[in-house]
């Protein structure tokens, strides 16, 4: 899985792809984690399997989900205390998390209740 990790400059997302990649490698997962900014989300959006939006980007986030909607990417809104999570387990945890629910197949339509035939009583 490739994580794309995306804010302003690309200072605090280096930070954070760095500790997302070593918390994924020390559970095993093969997963790619990179830094990104917003001027060249375009262009690394293809190559993304999740993006992670800086909290300081939360205006943007309507627009970085319509782009990467046609590509089938997740796209996770970081909380603003996330540059506390300095092994980087929380925000792996996030990810896994998009993924799973991303993954899921929506509910199915509740079944609609059969009408009672009438009884032969009330005839």
């Amino acid at each position: 899985m490739r994580i794309l990790v995306v804010c302003g400059a690309g200072a605090s997302s280096t930070f954070v792809a760095q500790r997302v990649r070593h918390a994924a490698q020390d559970q095993g997962l093969a997963y790619i984690a990179v830094a990104g900014t917003e001027q060249s989300l375009p262009i690394d959006l293809d190559a993304a399997d999740v993006v992670l939006v800086g909290p300081h980007l939360g205006h943007a986030l309507e627009r970085i989900e319509r782009d990467a909607a046609p590509r089938g990417t997740t796209v996770v809104l970081l909380p603003p205390d996330i540059f506390t999570d300095l092994d980087g387990t929380r925000t792996l945890a996030l990810v896994r998390a998009a993924v799973e629910h991303d993954a899921e197949p929506p509910p199915a339509a509740a079944p609609v209740p059969a009408t009672p035939e009438p009884d032969s009583h009330d005839v």
